[in-house]
């Protein structure tokens, strides 16, 4: 059974003895004790990027042929965009209930939509996001805890939302990332976090498979070789990935904006290119469902929201995160994207790359598990 990005630091917490840590990964098995673990997630390193991610990344290379760590298939939890996937990995519940439903969501009451990425202290982070995070009760439990984080991330919502309770190493461009990491990790025993978007970037401006992004396959592949490299004994290295990606061609585009048929009805416009949330006029979700599923025929999935929370899409939702999920939701299949151009900013229709949606090469991510 293939586990989740929700598994990934319970598993950690429990091998440093974590009361009420599961580790439903098996992780023990593989490592034995440890004092120290290190969790390393590098967005958008999918696990059917794999194979062509290895011709730039030795060590990558090493691992698909099973002759270094050990290699293990998860699932993201959905939509596989990265502010869920993270709030994900740092409460280990799903979306429904953390309530960090998408890249962006409308708030309730109100016409603002929110981007996770953006977001900073509206609305309060411990408010719109109530789930402990695995660092709080490393803390509560008197071990260590920390994330070496870009000093830009550290006071957003979102890093708040999803590793409040960590111990936070601001690093800046042109800090030593790995040096920082192995030497937080030699400090003491315990939990360290880090994070690395460079490969995520170059999929969405450069396209997968774009020279930029084999050259950030080769940096991400120095970095995990380093940490492998240093690694003390008594410790473990995990790296994942908080969704996989593909790229969309011009011709798989369609924006709701210029069709009338799409934009009947429709007041807000959430989510993604892959997976869109609408808001709609009183009265009109039915006849929305019923247009985007005639136009989008063979090319999305498209459900009422009672529909899609009863499908199970999000995992078992909160009352009071409900209506953060649009009316109508609607998820891309294949490689299609639905744009949105007089509700997002233009950079979003130039991108190459995307990610959001329920196929395979969006939501499958790698373990890749090191002992010291």
């Amino acid at each position: 059974m293939v586990g989740s990005i929700c598994d990934v630091l319970p598993a950690a917490a429990a091998l440093l003895g974590a009361p009420d840590a599961f580790d439903a990964l098996g992780l023990a098995e593989r490592v034995g004790d440890v004092r120290r673990v290190a969790v390393v997630l590098v967005d958008g390193m999918g696990w059917h990027l794999l194979p062509e991610l290895a011709a730039d990344a030795p060590l990558l290379a090493s691992v698909l042929a099973r002759q270094t760590g050990r290699l293990d298939e998860l699932a993201c939890t959905f939509p596989s965009t990265t502010p869920t996937s993270l709030v994900s990995l740092g409460t280990g519940v799903p979306p429904g209930e953390h309530g960090v439903l998408g890249f962006t969501v409308k708030l309730p009451d109100s016409d603002r939509v929110l981007n996770h990425i953006f977001w900073r202290d509206d609305p309060p982070p411990t408010q719109w996001q109530p789930v402990a995070t695995w660092f709080e009760r490393l803390r509560r439990a008197g071990l260590s805890a920390g994330a070496v984080l870009p000093a830009h991330f550290i006071g957003s919502g979102l890093t708040e939302a999803a590793y409040r309770g960590a111990k936070f190493h601001a690093t800046n461009p042109d800090d030593d990332y790995a040096g920082r990491l192995v030497d937080v990790l030699a400090a003491g025993p315990g939990l360290v976090y880090g994070y690395t978007a460079q490969l995520d970037t170059a999929a969405h401006l450069c396209g997968i498979g774009s020279p930029e992004w084999h050259a950030a396959a080769a940096d991400v592949d120095a970095l995990l070789t380093r940490l492998v490299e240093a690694l003390p004994p008594d410790a473990a290295l995990l790296v994942t990935a908080d969704h996989g990606g593909l790229n969309v061609p011009p011709a798989a585009r369609v924006d709701l904006d210029a069709d009338p048929r799409l934009a009947a009805g429709v007041h807000a416009v959430a989510g993604d290119p892959r997976v869109r949330y609408l808001h709609t006029v009183d009265g009109a979700t039915p006849d929305v469902v019923a247009a985007w599923s005639e136009v989008l025929a063979g090319r999305a999935e498209v459900y009422s929201r009672d529909d899609a929370v009863a499908a199970g899409l999000f995992g078992p939702v909160r009352p009071e995160h409900l209506r953060r999920i649009g009316d109508v939701v609607v998820t891309c299949t294949g490689d299609t994207a639905v744009l949105a151009t007089d509700h997002e900013p233009p950079e979003v229709a130039r991108l190459v790359g995307f990610h959001g949606a329920a196929t395979a090469a969006e939501m499958a991510i790698p373990l890749i598990t090191f002992r010291g």
